[in-house]
Formats: C-alpha cells, structure tokens, sequence
C-alpha cells in the first residue's frame, strides 16, 4: 500500500484483487470471466464516487501524492530535443528548478518548471522542489534569454514554497522573487504556466506571472499550505482541512476568483493513475494558448498581462 493515500486504499485493495483473480484463474471459463467483469464495475463505480466527493484536503493529498508526474516527466512525454540548461551566472546552479529548451511540434520552446524527487536522496538534492535564489535567477535569466530570440516560455509550477533555509536567505530569497514577478511582468514573449501539483506561496508565482494561467483538475494554488494556515490562526497544524476549506486553494475556486484562466481535467483518480493522458491534455492546451497567443502584438500582450494582475482580489476603501 506505499504510495498511495488513505482514501485511496479501498479502491487500491479491489484493483489488486481484481489482478490477483486474473493471474489466478486465467481463461478458465465464462464463471471466472463474469466474476472478474463484476468487480471491475465495482471498481470503477468506487472509483467514481471516490473521486467525485474529494474534499478540499483531499485534493491537497493529490497534489501532493507521490506518484504524481512532475516537471521531467512532462518534459518526456510532451517535448522533444530537450536540452536543459544550468546556472544562474551569479551563484550557482539550483537543481529544484529545472530549465532548459525543447521542441513543442515544430514551436521551439523554453520550458522552467520546479521539480521534486522521487525517493530520499532525490528529494535532498532538489529540496522536495522548494527552490534557493539562484533557481529563480537561473529562471530569470534564461526567460530574458528566449525574449532576445523571440521563444515563448511554458512554466511548470509544483511547488510548496521558496526555500526557507538560512542560505537562501542571506543570498536574497525575497529580492529574487520580486525581481522575478516585476521582470515577467515585463517580457515581450508570450507566457503560459500550468500549475500541476502545489503552487505555494512566492514560490509558485515567482515563475507564474504569466498570460495565461492553467491549472490541473487536482492541483492548488494558495498563498500558504493548509498546515501553515492552521498553525498560524489555529495554532494547530491537525486543523489543515479546516484551513484548506477556507484558502479556496481547489481548481474550481480558483477558476471562479479569476486566479486561474482555465481547468484541465484530469484522468479518474488523479494524473499519477494515466501521466500518458494527463501529458496529452497539458500539450494540447498549451499548443493552443500558444497560438493563441502568437497572434497578439506583444505591446498588446504585455498590457493585458498587467491588467489580468490588477484586476484579482477585493479591496475596500
């Protein structure tokens, strides 16, 4: 059962019997193959009712699960000619950012997204995807790179956040991030990001202000993660579904504030049960929002990108 979230494990236990029953009774007649294809509705009618109440915490374990695809694993199955790119000139290289250039059909392409690691020493390399000033400077520079030869750029956000070490912070954590939202404010190209798994905090956005913003089905974007939202008004990190309720951090709410220009659905359970699906539906959105795109004045462009920030949130005199 590793791997897998705890509402997830009745659905999990009937499709390992389901495959057990198959491995056992193989074409042994038309009683086991009744059997079998009774189970499987069972299992499909779990899944659906499942996945269809997930709660806003819930949905929060998803984009977090462990088997979720991240960055790289887009960047195999959308791009090809990938070739990735090192360093931000001042400091060094930050491996929880990963950056490079790469082919969308014909459409050459910068592509940034944060990436986490898949086992333990994975995760202490790149910090769980949480990244130090040098990875948003390394961003930076290499997006006012692709504006020189007029590439567009594609962002991957999953993150819970900038690094909070004290490194990072003596190396100006803040300053990196703001400079990055001011500067991608500013570029000529034209700019998509999809958040596909967590986008915290200036961590998520440091990289996000862009022309369009997608968001997968069971991603979040949220100033702060549920466990921290409760344990600075609750003073108890166990209250996070509270928190995660009243962030409205989900897909849905996003799309209704206007954080997030549209929703891309996602495979029954997740991404991480069909990361093939779950990759053609991300590139055919961003082919499209590319071409859309291309057909602006980047004067035009620019502007637009300004007043979509402008236009988010409520305030009163």
């Amino acid at each position: 059962m590793t791997a897998w979230l705890d509402f997830e494990k009745p659905i999990v236990e009937l499709e390992e019997k389901i495959q057990d029953l198959k491995a056992q009774v193989g074409d042994q007649g038309p009683a086991a193959r009744d059997e079998i294809a009774d189970l499987e509705r069972k299992a499909e009618d779990l899944r659906r009712e499942v996945y269809a109440n997930l709660t806003p915490y819930q949905r929060v374990q998803l984009a977090r699960h462990p088997r979720r695809p991240y960055t790289l694993d887009y960047v195999e199955r959308c791009f090809t000619q990938w070739t990735e790119l090192h360093g931000d000139r001042h400091f060094g290289d930050d491996p929880a950012i990963v950056a490079g250039l790469a082919l969308l059909g014909e459409r050459p392409l910068l592509v940034v997204g944060q990436q986490k690691g898949r086992d333990t020493k994975e995760n202490l390399m790149r910090r769980f995807g949480m990244p130090n000033p040098e990875g948003y400077r390394k961003a930076l520079r290499l997006m006012k790179l692709a504006e020189r030869f007029d590439v567009p750029v594609l962002t991957l956000v999953d993150t819970a956040g900038a690094y909070p070490g004290l490194g990072a912070e003596e190396r100006g954590q803040a300053e990196a991030i703001a400079v990055n939202l001011r500067e991608m404010s500013r570029l000529s190209i034209p700019l998509v990001t999809v958040v596909i798994g967590e986008g915290g905090s200036g961590g998520a956005l440091a990289i996000a202000v862009s022309d369009v913003v997608l968001v997968f089905e069971n991603s979040i974007y949220s100033v702060i993660s549920p466990e921290g939202c409760a344990s600075i008004l609750w003073r108890d990190g166990k209250k996070a579904p509270l928190a995660a309720a009243a962030l409205r951090l989900t897909a849905p709410d996003l799309k209704r504030l206007g954080v997030v220009d549209d929703v891309l659905p996602e495979p029954l359970g997740g991404a991480h049960r069909d990361p093939a699906r779950a990759a053609t539906t991300l590139k055919a959105a961003v082919i499209r929002h590319l071409d859309r795109l291309s057909g602006v004045r980047s004067e035009e462009r620019v502007e637009r990108r300004l007043q979509k920030y402008r236009k988010m949130g409520v305030f009163r005199e």
